[in-house]
């Protein structure tokens, strides 16, 4: 049973913080963090600025290009870790983040194999629906909950290296992070929400 709210109405929402998010975290990474790259021979941070861009607009945002986004987005948080001589691995963001992509992976080869091809019995599709639903919504949340973290672990190591703590970019980031998870949470909203009523007396008979 949906909650009792026109999904519809939520989705306008939904849609608003998608395209604020999207737009936020590009200024932040061309305006105050200076561009993307996919290589630098210069600047390792450039192709860092690559990583919460496709995480967030790919994982959060566009969850049908998750799974290949998100790949593209760990490989480049590697590289730039690689050829800037830092440790892969050691933090809780990317402990969380490795997890999310094996489990997108997971859910997204059992419902491949079990409601596209070969396909499962008619019984088995319809006792794993609720389960495919619960896993994918547990794997957005995890998702959401870690562009937060990741969001935060790159402030604090800027803040670190001398960004003003109340600046203009620490904001941004700050209100980055927020509007990732307002539209987190009007996602899941409107998946739980009342699809909107089918009128069959929208159209007249010719």
């Amino acid at each position: 049973m949906g909650l009792a709210i026109n999904a519809v109405h939520l989705s306008y929402v939904v849609h608003v913080l998608g395209v604020a998010g999207a737009v936020m975290v590009l200024f932040w990474n061309i305006y105050f963090r200076g561009g993307l790259a996919w290589s630098s021979s210069t600047n390792k941070n450039l192709i860092f600025n690559v990583h919460p861009v496709l995480m967030l607009i790919g994982l959060v945002i566009m969850g049908g290009e998750a799974l290949v986004l998100g790949i593209i987005g760990i490989y480049m948080a590697f590289k730039n870790h690689n050829e800037s001589g830092i440790a892969n691995l050691y933090s809780l963001h990317s402990w969380i983040g490795i997890g999310v992509i094996v489990l997108y992976g997971v859910q997204w080869i059992y419902g491949f194999l079990v409601f596209f091809y070969p396909g499962g019995s008619g019984e088995l599709r319809k006792e794993s629906v609720p389960w495919h639903v619960l896993f994918g919504m547990f794997i957005y949340i995890l998702v959401v909950a870690n562009s937060a973290l990741g969001f935060l672990e790159k402030l604090t190591f800027l803040e670190s290296s001398g960004i003003e703590k109340y600046g203009s970019e620490a904001f941004l980031v700050n209100f980055t992070a927020i509007v990732a998870i307002l539209y987190g949470t009007f996602v899941l909203l409107t998946a739980l929400s009342r699809a909107p009523t089918e009128d069959n007396h929208h159209y007249s008979a010719i």
